[in-house]
């Protein structure tokens, strides 16, 4: 297309001169910016007030990508000891599908040993001792499903709400919806450890929001964003006088023409310059005390993105003001021998789980911070077992129940809620939706999840999508 057809509609209203066109694409960007409420703050990040007091000022998640096994971290089911071996009654499969297994196969037990912990009496696997001595302070959530049971789609759906790719990250969301208290760094930050992403970049991006919302990935080592430091012979004076020019540039092509993907370009150089200086002592762990350092198990200066750093990564981002800090822990996709696979999965995250809730209690942010830890959905009760592609005792995909934990400022400490049945196959008591998860995390920071909003292609879009869901009011305070 050429012409008129390539503008968008800011070009065409900037287009237009002054009067009704100036008018409208003023009327255009204001609308872009007030999710909230009525104001338009300059920045498209700044802090904006929320729908209704907020329990919590950030969010970090904890996203265990590969769906961890419940049956050998939360829901014990001794039935599946007595069962082992047998395939599941038809009754209880009726109707199902899976990844790779026939409805029918044979029953795996739990690989490991539960005991109850804390004055709750929580129940949890051996493979959690660290987890164990915080379970007072969480809660847990025994019950959630999803729609979808491939690990792409489902883990883009826990992210952004639908498991096609194209809808904005909840981060991203968040970022729109109530800006960010820290002005020198993004509000959405992305770290990684343990592996690939089956759902990808699209998981931490702005989707059809605005440029400026998207999740920006660190680095656990080096640079901790690519690019941001300066070549060799530019020294911070030259860079902002540079930066400078550009913005001027940038600005009056923005009078011009209007188009909103030149504003994000303007406060992502910003945004940038600030970051040369903030984001190397941010990533600086040595002058973290070594009680600290024990207490995750981090190592500074370590070159592996291990998931002990990028906790205590989360802990120092939150301090200093993130909205959102997203944490991606690959690894938990045991289709074979499942028993070492969460031993091994666990050994890496089990400690600095738990550091992460005790270290922000002491300094007093756990009270306005809100941890989640989950993956994108569960493991069958029914083993896999496969020689044509070398598996044997694994556990399949499985949508229909599985667990999260959650932490922080107006969350229940200490409870549990759901319940599977006696084979942990389906839901029989407090069902949790993805969506309702959701929910809750936006009702935590003030947020209607309804009323959280964007018109693209003439459809208001939500993250919780247009079927009904609400906040799961039994585990907030």
């Amino acid at each position: 297309m050429t012409g008129l057809q390539q503008q968008t509609r800011r070009q065409l209203f900037a287009n237009c001169g002054v009067g009704v066109g100036k008018i409208a694409l003023a009327s255009l960007l204001a609308e872009q910016v007030t999710p909230a409420d009525e104001s338009a703050p300059v920045s498209p990040t700044a802090p904006r007030p929320p729908h209704f007091p907020a329990k919590v000022k950030r969010v970090i998640y904890l996203f265990q990508a590969g769906a961890p096994s419940q049956l050998e971290l939360f829901d014990n089911k001794p039935k599946l000891r007595e069962f082992e071996g047998k395939p599941i009654p038809e009754s209880v499969r009726k109707g199902q599908r899976y990844a790779f297994i026939q409805p029918d196969a044979a029953v795996l037990g739990p690989r490991f040993k539960f005991a109850r912990h804390g004055q709750s009496g929580a129940e949890l696997s051996e493979m959690l001792p660290h987890i164990a001595s915080v379970v007072d302070d969480i809660a847990i959530v025994k019950s959630v499903h999803t729609d979808l049971f491939n690990h792409a789609p489902a883990q883009l759906f826990v992210n952004t709400g639908s498991g096609i790719p194209g809808r904005p990250a909840m981060g991203s969301w968040l970022s729109y919806g109530i800006g960010s208290e820290a002005n020198d760094l993004p509000s959405f930050v992305v770290l990684k450890s343990a592996g690939n992403l089956s759902g990808g970049a699209s998981m931490w991006s702005s989707g059809f929001l605005p440029g400026v919302h998207q999740g920006v990935p660190f680095r656990s080592s080096g640079d901790p964003i690519l690019h941001v430091a300066n070549p060799p012979g530019i020294d911070m004076q030259a860079q902002r006088d540079s930066i400078d020019v550009i913005r001027r540039l940038n600005s009056r092509q923005l009078e011009v023409v209007g188009d909103p993907d030149i504003a994000t370009r303007i406060n992502a150089y910003e945004m940038a310059y600030r970051m040369q200086s903030r984001a190397p002592e941010l990533m600086d762990l040595s002058d973290e005390t070594p009680e600290t350092l024990k207490l995750y198990g981090a190592k500074p200066g370590d070159n592996k993105a291990s998931f002990a750093n990028c906790c205590l990564l989360a802990r120092r981002l939150a301090e200093r003001g993130v909205r959102f800090v997203q944490l991606y822990h690959a690894g938990w996709d045991h289709h074979s021998n499942v028993e070492g696979g969460v031993r091994g999965q666990a050994r890496q995250t089990d400690q600095a789980s738990a550091a992460l809730i005790k270290d922000l209690k002491q300094r007093g942010l756990l009270e306005d911070t809100l941890v989640v830890w989950g993956g994108e959905f569960g493991r069958t009760p029914m083993v896999e077992s496969s020689a044509a592609l070398g598996r044997s005792k694994g556990r399949d995909h499985h949508p229909q129940a599985f667990t999260m934990w959650f932490a922080g400022g107006g969350i229940r400490p200490g409870i549990t809620l759901g319940q599977t049945d006696e084979l942990g196959f389906n839901i029989v008591e407090n069902p949790v939706h993805v969506h309702d998860i959701q929910a809750t995390i936006l009702h935590l920071l003030g947020l209607d999840h309804e009323r959280l909003s964007f018109k693209f292609r003439g459809l208001d879009f939500r993250l919780t999508g247009v079927e009904k869901h609400s906040p799961v009011r039994e585990i907030l305070s």
